[in-house]
């Protein structure tokens, strides 16, 4: 059920893109109702796994704006976060304003 007052939920999640079995994904903001690879609010990030080691990039001021927001990460998001240190500068931050 869709809350008046608080909006969609929005999450940060991957959405797949490349070519089959060449796996390439953006880490992108969108809504929780909508398919994997559907319609996004943003881009804040790649991730290529087929690398060594593996390629991230996320724009770290974009997503912590958006946790900030209450964006709930997918679990994989969450891992890539936490590779890149932001999952910890989000932790710390909101530490720091309770």
């Amino acid at each position: 059920m869709l809350c008046i007052l608080c909006g969609p939920m929005v999450r940060i999640r991957l959405l797949r893109t490349g070519k089959r079995k060449q796996p390439a994904y953006r880490v992108v903001v969108a809504d929780q109702r909508k398919p994997r690879d559907g319609r996004f609010v943003e881009i804040i990030g790649h991730y290529n796994p087929l690398t060594e080691p593996s390629q991230i990039t996320i724009d770290e001021g974009r997503a912590l704006h958006w946790l900030s927001k209450g964006a709930q990460p997918s679990e994989s998001a969450t891992a890539l976060l936490k590779r890149t240190g932001i999952w910890q500068k989000h932790k710390q931050t909101k530490t720091a304003k309770a």
